[in-house]
Formats: structure tokens, C-alpha cells, sequence
């Protein structure tokens, strides 16, 4: 193959999910097969790259100041599920289970890996809840040691008088899921999450 080629493959190869061979099907899906397509995927990253953006409140994807969640006057701004990454507010969306505001941490502390709270979107996050504008935080961080002193760290820091209930979203079984094949912490958070059956 060629320099060029190479080059393609590799920066392919970079994303997450995609391996070798992954990257050179895609690299010889755009360059031989379907050219007509490269030029629609350069402009959509160069599109995408000049207009999205940090939402300025609470982290996600945006276009403008704020992101379509934060703009939505039908959303309670007042109830804020704080994640990790855009893929987890992703998620937690498709589930059509909430009607509240977000807060992307885009990541979870980490002092082995040097990500402290400054490395975070903590700052605004700090703001918003000295604001006054927060009545409750869902902690929807992952549940292992990294999430769960965030989790600590972020209790820590709510402003006094206790005005911010603070919940965290429960861990258990996968539906359809069975207890034999499940691993001793998600067994842990399925038995410590439980709530009264009715």
C-alpha cells in the first residue's frame, strides 16, 4: 500500500473499537469501493469540529451556549444526574427513564493516573450547586473504586445546610440476567440496592 493509505489506516485505527483489520476495511471502503463518501466524512468531521462544543452548564455536546438538554424549558434543571463521559448521558436518554439536567464530569477522579478535580468538569459543576440552582444529584458514576470516591469527593464538597439530596443509582443484575453468572460486586450492589417488592 502506500503512504498515504498507510497514514488513513492508522489514524482509523486510533478510534476507539476499531483494530488493524478494522481500519484497513474502512480505509479500503473509502479510498476504493466508495469514494464518493470520503469527501461527505471530511466535511462532516471538519463540520463537526468547527460547531460542537462543551455545553457552557453542564458539559455535554453543544452548538451554541447550551446543549438541546439544558435549552429544554420542559426538563427539571433542578434534578441533576451527574456521569461520567457524553456516551453515559447517551444512555441514560435512550432509557426515556428521566426528565431532569445533566452534569458530565468527562471522567472520575483518578491520583494513580493524575487526574485530580481539576482535570474534571468540576468547576461548574461546584458553581451550579453554590448557585442554589440544584435540589438533588444522581450520581450516575461507575461502580468501582475510581466512581465511588468520586461519588465521596463530590458529597464532600455540596454546599452546608444539607438543601442538595444526594441518590445513587442503583447496581445489580442485568435484566434477563442470572444471580449464578454474575461476579460478587454487581451481587454485592444487586443485594445493597434493594428496595421493598410490592
Amino acid at each position: 500500500m502506500t503512504p498515504a493509505f498507510d497514514q488513513l489506516q492508522q489514524a482509523l485505527k486510533r478510534l476507539p473499537g476499531v483494530g488493524y483489520r478494522s481500519a484497513e476495511r474502512m480505509a479500503l471502503h473509502l479510498l476504493v469501493e466508495k469514494p464518493g463518501r470520503l469527501r461527505e466524512l471530511v466535511t462532516a468531521l471538519e463540520t463537526a469540529a468547527r460547531s460542537v462544543r462543551r455545553c457552557a452548564r453542564c458539559g455535554n455536546l453543544a452548538e451554541g451556549e447550551l446543549c438541546a438538554v439544558c435549552a429544554d424549558t420542559r426538563r427539571d434543571g433542578a434534578v441533576v444526574c451527574v456521569v461520567e463521559h457524553v456516551p453515559d448521558l447517551v444512555a441514560v436518554e435512550r432509557s426515556g427513564a428521566y426528565r431532569g439536567s445533566y452534569h458530565v464530569l468527562h471522567g472520575r477522579l483518578s491520583p494513580i493516573n493524575g487526574v485530580g478535580p481539576a482535570e474534571l468538569n468540576w468547576a461548574s459543576l461546584q458553581t451550579r450547586l453554590e448557585g442554589g440552582e440544584i435540589r438533588e444529584l444522581i450520581l450516575a458514576l461507575g461502580n468501582d473504586v475510581e466512581g465511588e470516591a468520586t461519588c465521596h469527593f463530590i458529597q464532600q464538597h455540596l454546599p452546608a445546610g444539607g438543601a442538595v439530596r444526594v441518590s445513587r443509582i442503583g447496581f445489580g443484575l442485568p435484566s434477563g440476567g442470572g444471580v449464578l453468572y454474575a461476579d460478587a460486586v454487581t451481587l454485592r450492589s444487586a443485594l445493597e440496592g434493594r428496595r421493598d417488592y410490592a
